[in-house]
């Protein structure tokens, strides 16, 4: 909406606001002078908001602390080069051949020809990576074809999963914020940076914030700029 360009995979919606209402009733007759006349009584259903909140607020930061740890953990492990394994980067050509050993007198098992996207890197061997991609593809690559830039792609676990599914672009990091695009899943986004919980994302006209699990490209509990 406003500025932004509709483009493939990519729903624009406007924003919405939330109404509550307020139950309130006549204050206690034997209350001392001068106290209020009335009070507001919790209805049954703002009681079990409440108490969903609660639960939510706790799930979320259980969430993200296991997250943390689990991020931690998987970058324990540190390769030749000094850097952690696993670890995301990108593609720097556009066209990438990936083969089934270190060196080129290995055989091309498949060529990417899209700059810009996202791969883990699981090993490395001398100036060779091997890498994996969000289908699941493993082969090796030369490091000169690799870029530390960042870039995700949007919940590509749910593709094919049928119509109505996507991932939420949002104004702000947090989950009441407005939405600005709707993402199919597959879309590939550009990552500028990530608080371990969002990372904030810009696509072919729109930019925003997006929930770190839903996205391939950055680990849970990842934090960077």
């Amino acid at each position: 909406m406003g500025d932004h360009f509709p483009v493939p995979g990519i729903f624009y919606q406007t924003r919405t606001r939330r109404q509550t209402k307020l139950v309130w009733r006549p204050g206690n007759p034997g209350k001392r002078a001068g106290a209020a006349c009335c009070e507001f009584e919790p209805t049954e259903a703002s009681m079990r908001r409440t108490v969903m909140k609660s639960c939510l607020v706790l799930a979320v930061a259980f969430a993200v602390s296991a997250g943390t740890i689990e991020f931690a953990q998987a970058q324990a492990a540190k390769g030749p080069s000094g850097l952690p394994l696993p670890r995301f980067v990108t593609l720097k050509s556009k066209r990438v051949n990936l083969r089934i050993g270190p060196g080129t007198d290995y055989a091309v098992s498949w060529m990417y020809l899209k700059t810009g996207l996202p791969v883990e890197i699981i090993q490395e061997y001398d100036n060779w990576r091997r890498i994996r991609d969000a289908d699941g593809t493993e082969g090796w690559v030369n490091q000169s074809l690799l870029s530390g830039q960042r870039a995700a792609i949007a919940a590509p676990w749910m593709k094919g999963k049928g119509k109505g599914v996507y991932v939420n672009l949002r104004r702000e990091s947090q989950p009441s914020a407005s939405i600005v695009a709707k993402l199919e899943p597959g879309v590939m986004i550009s990552i500028g940076e990530c608080n371990g919980e969002w990372c904030f994302a810009k696509t072919d006209g729109a930019e925003g914030w997006v929930a770190q699990s839903e996205i391939w490209g950055a680990y849970p509990g990842e934090a960077f700029k």
